[in-house]
């Protein structure tokens, strides 16, 4: 059963809390699990005074956390706020050394990005919701064959223009190109890349753009997708559209746009196995991140030599 949090905080914490929260500004969300964090180390020095504690005593208290369940994530999020509050007080006089200076957290395995399967992925690509507003409709179809056929990061879907800029003061966004099947994209860092706009996508953004201005008297809105109001369509409204729609096309989970870029790049690299070019077209900077994909490939390769081949499971 674990032990209750203490109710009383030692004047030394209060006094670093109350420092983070006017000198530094901490959220009020980060302030609150350094709180708690702090407690928790007061729980666990059981009435040892915080500044007598060395690095071997606060090693153990990462090693019992860890025992009793605690991950990577949960522990690296414990040792900032105790590294935060023994900086701290080495300032103030009250600590020879950084105890915490050196520690580490155990690293979390790395979660897989989730792709949906091709069927999964066509489905939604393809559903069309016949009662729907058309203009709605045009776009909202625009947007998954976009995100899912040139791998897109939500970020740059918004950022994309209709056009390129007319002034270089205003070039700071992509744009879009049907004449070349083009989608010139401003990424992560400011950095440019060309993806290419396959057929269907080429299609339905070609709808979109027909119907895209019939709302509007003027329209002066650059964006490529906008909303019922004129303007630059937000992310957060790309997140509610599309997990509406993957629920209207039936899928068994919500989509949200990085699962389309997953599935882009998953699905890319089962078909081609070239890992190179998918990190070019997704603009990761080092391959490393790419990789990932391998993984999922080779899950998908297991999955279908399970199913399939008949060596795969012992005779009863």
């Amino acid at each position: 059963m674990a032990r209750a949090m203490p109710d009383a905080m030692p004047p030394e914490l209060q006094q670093y809390l109350e420092y983070v929260r006017v000198q530094k500004r901490l959220a009020a969300r980060t302030l609150s699990l350094y709180t708690f964090e702090l407690q928790r180390l007061v729980q666990l020095a059981e009435g040892r005074s915080l500044l007598a504690l060395d690095a071997s005593q606060l090693r153990r208290f990462v090693a019992q956390l860890h025992g009793s369940g605690h991950g990577g994530r949960s522990l690296a999020l414990a040792l900032s706020a105790w590294r935060g509050f023994f900086t701290w007080a080495g300032r103030q006089g009250l600590v020879a050394a950084n105890p915490v200076q050196d520690l580490r957290a155990p690293k979390s395995p790395r979660l897989l990005p989730k792709a949906l399967p091709v069927d999964d992925a066509v489905r939604l690509a393809e559903f069309a919701q016949l009662q729907a507003d058309p203009w709605l409709e045009a776009r909202d179809a625009a947007l998954v064959e976009l995100l899912y056929g040139g791998g897109l990061r939500v970020g740059e879907l918004v950022g994309l223009d209709v056009a390129p800029a007319a002034s270089t003061q205003q070039q700071g966004h992509g744009w879009i190109d049907l004449q070349a099947g083009e989608a010139h994209v401003l990424g992560k860092g400011a950095k440019r890349r060309t993806v290419p706009v396959g057929q269907a996508a080429q299609q339905a953004l070609m709808r979109w753009l027909g119907v895209r201005t019939q709302p509007f008297a003027a329209l002066a809105e650059p964006a490529l997708f906008i909303g019922q109001r004129g303007q630059r369509l937000s992310a957060q409204s790309i997140w509610q559209r599309l997990r509406q729609r993957s629920q209207q096309a039936g899928l068994s989970a919500p989509v949200h746009p990085h699962m389309l870029r997953h599935s882009f790049a998953s699905h890319l690299l089962q078909s081609s196995g070239d890992l190179r070019a998918v990190q070019e077209l997704l603009g990761h900077a080092n391959i490393s991140t790419t990789q990932v994909y391998t993984r999922l490939d080779f899950q998908h390769l297991a999955k279908v030599y399970d199913q399939a081949h008949p060596r795969a499971h012992r005779k009863p």
